[in-house]
């Protein structure tokens, strides 16, 4: 979609959260550590992309379900209200140490799904491999309402804000990112514009 060749790359990367960790800075952190931890395996002229997506209800972050019981308590927890979804993402280039990093945040809000709606997901098995038990894009269960923010970050690839980080790198992309984007998702997106002519925040967080 993007139009690079790439390399998939799995750093062996501690994801153990700090101590009062904000969601913001640990999506941040990890996705630092998994760049750096990858950057070893660079070749010439290639730059490591890596990024690292968490669902937070408040400062609490909602990892992969433990069993159905579990999916069954994220799911419950998380109808008819709103919480975020963080995605940070880092780029490096090794050969002269360019690193930036950035992050995006989505309200996500849930619709009233039913009890049994639940248990037939559940059933489906879909919610097992999902942090907060679920799945934005999945066509039967649709659990989500409305979003307000980047739908790509809730998949785990805000392409907007790689665009903009990319563009602080003297990275060209070779195809129009949020046009790809919004195609490949079926979505009409209404913040593009605004992230890719906002300057990147710098993070301060420890």
């Amino acid at each position: 979609m993007t139009g690079w060749t790439f390399r998939a790359l799995s750093p062996d990367v501690d994801e153990t959260r700090g101590a009062g960790e904000p969601p913001d800075a640990y999506v941040l952190r990890l996705a630092e550590k998994k760049a750096r931890a990858a950057g070893g395996f660079a070749l010439e002229g290639e730059f490591i992309l890596a990024a690292d997506t968490a669902v937070a209800d408040g400062d609490e972050i909602l990892g992969k379900p433990a069993d159905a019981a579990d999916a069954d308590s994220m799911l419950r927890r998380l109808r008819g209200r709103v919480h975020q979804v963080y995605t940070g993402l880092a780029v490096f280039r090794p050969e002269d140490s360019f690193f930036a990093s950035d992050f995006s945040v989505t309200d996500v809000s849930m619709r009233e799904y039913s009890d049994e709606e639940i248990r037939a997901y559940i059933r489906s098995g879909d919610p097992m491999d999902k942090a907060g038990a679920y799945a934005i894009q999945h066509r039967e269960f649709h659990p989500v309402n409305e979003i307000r923010g980047c739908y790509a970050g809730v998949m785990g690839l805000p392409l907007c804000h790689l665009a903009r980080l990319l563009r602080e790198a003297d990275i060209a992309p070779p195809v129009d990112l949020p046009k790809r984007c919004q195609d490949a998702l079926g979505q009409t997106c209404s913040v593009f514009e605004e992230i890719l002519n906002t300057p990147r925040v710098v993070f301060t967080h420890r």
